[in-house]
């Protein structure tokens, strides 16, 4: 199992506009792809500065071999909708490899 983290600081006079695009059109279009088993986005809380409000989604991914395929067939066309918020925000992208989960 893997987990591909987005990790995204925002200009704050989006913040509102853009967590609701990403709740109602985002997230649910990565998970349309079919290749994603869930997601988890949650806002970073630190007392460091960031550079604005800041934000980790987690998409659960069986496989880095099906994630590859989400790079080749569907991360273009995923990441060029957000052009509506075009420079005003940083995107950090990181593959994690579970190795045991605990509960």
């Amino acid at each position: 199992m893997y987990i591909y983290n987005v990790t995204i600081t925002l200009e704050p006079e989006i913040e509102a506009q853009w967590l609701d695009w990403m709740q109602q059109h985002h997230i649910p279009a990565m998970l349309a792809t079919k290749k994603f088993s869930g997601a988890l986005m949650t806002h970073i809380v630190t007392d460091q500065d960031l550079g604005g409000p800041t934000y980790s989604v987690q998409y659960r991914v069986s496989s880095k071999a099906v994630l590859e395929q989400y790079y080749a067939e569907d991360a273009p066309k995923l990441r060029a909708a957000s052009a509506p918020f075009a420079g005003k925000f940083v995107a950090f992208r990181t593959e994690l490899d579970i190795i045991k989960e605990f509960s």
